[in-house]
């Protein structure tokens, strides 16, 4: 495959990394005052409060699948690894032991959060914030990888333009999701 179709994948994959980065940000944003969640916010959310965890729960979920289904294998085909067929664990540790990303446990943890975020206890709402604050780690945690592969690409690939640079000011839920 040639370099200009393998750089165009990358790029269409970063962009729609970057799309759900900037939603999942507003998102965190619009629930900042009730974070970190506890059963009882959970059980008295307001309408918009609804909308805007329902946005969270949509945009996390789409860019875990964005960064694992399409801008990891891009990141491998641009670099000319031949990991096409490869399992994931596989890829991650490829992309680590390249310094993509730092630890292919850490995305591990990321995919057994959404997956665990994924699963709804409609009568245990201690149990679904406990699950809402792990997912809004887990979301900072992947725009620490993207920023890490962001600067990464630009250190060794200098003339690959992946579209515009993750400015988005991305609240630190940190403190705030524990």
């Amino acid at each position: 495959m040639s370099n200009d179709v393998s750089s165009l994948r990358l790029q269409d994959a970063w962009r729609e990394c970057e799309r759900n980065v900037y939603h999942l940000s507003r998102a965190l944003t619009s629930l900042g005052s009730i974070l970190p969640m506890t059963g009882e916010r959970l059980e008295y959310l307001t309408d918009a409060q609804v909308q805007a965890l329902d946005q969270f729960i949509l945009r996390f979920t789409k860019l875990q699948d964005a960064m694992g289904g399409r801008l990891f294998p891009a990141i491998l085909q641009y670099l000319q690894e031949q990991y096409e067929e490869r399992p994931m664990l596989d890829k991650l540790n490829r992309l680590e032991k390249l310094g993509y990303i730092q630890s292919a446990e850490a995305w591990q943890n990321i995919r057994n959060a959404r997956n665990k975020f994924a699963h709804d206890y409609p009568d245990d709402w201690e149990k679904n914030a406990a699950l809402i604050n792990v997912a809004c780690e887990a979301a900072a945690d992947m725009y620490n990888i993207l920023a890490g592969i962001e600067k990464k690409l630009k250190i060794d690939q200098p003339l690959l333009e992946l579209g515009k640079a993750l400015t988005v000011a991305y609240p630190k839920p940190s403190s705030r999701c524990k």
